[in-house]
């Protein structure tokens, strides 16, 4: 029984990740919307500048998902230790 509450654990540990990555993707694209959209009712600017509001959009969610890439990569590196390192604490 309790392997199976802890593959559970790990099932929604990471179904959690999934969903805050996708989060984090969406969410930059969005925001350079929402702003594009307030520059063109509130300051009459033309339609053309969503295309960069996109484009920033866009960069934005890919530095996200470059970050969230490399904190996995070096949590998995992290956790590959060789069996005869030995580990010594120092206390005072």
């Amino acid at each position: 029984m309790i392997k199976k509450s802890k593959d559970f654990s790990k099932l929604m540990t990471q179904f959690a990740m999934v969903g805050q990555l996708g989060l984090s993707l969406v969410a930059p694209i969005l925001v350079c919307i929402f702003i594009c959209y307030q520059l063109t009712t509130g300051m009459g600017l033309p339609g053309w500048i969503y295309i960069i509001g996109i484009f920033f959009g866009l960069g934005g969610s890919i530095m996200t998902g470059y970050k969230v890439y490399l904190e996995v990569i070096g949590k998995t590196e992290k956790k590959k230790r060789d069996e005869k390192e030995v580990s010594f604490n120092k206390h005072v």
